[in-house]
């Protein structure tokens, strides 16, 4: 596993749920990127900054291509299959083969919250992970205010760890985050 996981990156298969498509991102994708990056209310909770326009996420795209073509871990793009229109981005931005750990990062179009699609779509992820990757860990973090990104990772079956204080700098501030994580061996019992 260790010599192939930057060629399971470089060419990321498309996985499939009842309703969803993750699938490889492209520069094809910028209009449906920008319809929801460039929402403050998206952005509140995640790094990285509203989209000011389209070249904002072209710029973010080509980015992403380059990490499929150097084999990085990078996101999936989250495709509603009834309307074939791409919603959101979930992935691994953090991948630790030596010692089989993952965290999984994930945003999604307001238009879309409350629908169960981050649950289906992160539970999707999380089988590639342990079964694919053959993770021993998996885990994600959230700011303690977003409490909808927190009903995602339990509703996953991730447990509470505890809390990083001050662990992100961002928009010009330190964040505390909330941890969260499964092991292989409990996602087994799922």
């Amino acid at each position: 596993m260790k010599a192939s996981f930057k060629e399971i990156f470089r060419n990321l298969p498309a996985l499939e749920t009842e309703r969803l498509r993750l699938r490889k991102l492209s520069l094809r994708d910028a209009t449906d990127i920008y319809e929801y990056a460039s929402s403050p209310e998206v952005s509140e909770h995640v790094s990285w900054e509203y989209h000011r326009d389209i070249s904002d996420s072209v710029r973010f795209l080509r980015t992403i291509v380059q990490q499929y073509e150097s084999g990085l871990p990078s996101p999936w793009g989250i495709v509603l299959k009834n309307e074939r229109k791409l919603i959101g981005t979930i992935g691994f931005h953090t991948y630790s083969p030596e010692n089989f750990y993952g965290e999984i990062g994930y945003a999604l179009s307001n238009r879309y919250w409350n629908n169960g699609y981050m649950t289906e779509a992160f539970k999707e992820v999380l089988r590639f992970g342990f079964e694919v990757l053959k993770l021993n860990r998996i885990e994600a973090t959230c700011k303690p205010m977003n409490i909808r990104s927190e009903r995602v990772m339990i509703k996953c079956g991730l447990k509470f760890e505890g809390l990083l204080r001050q662990r992100l700098f961002t928009k010009n501030s330190f964040h505390d985050l909330k941890i969260f994580s499964i092991l292989k061996s409990e996602y087994f019992k799922l």
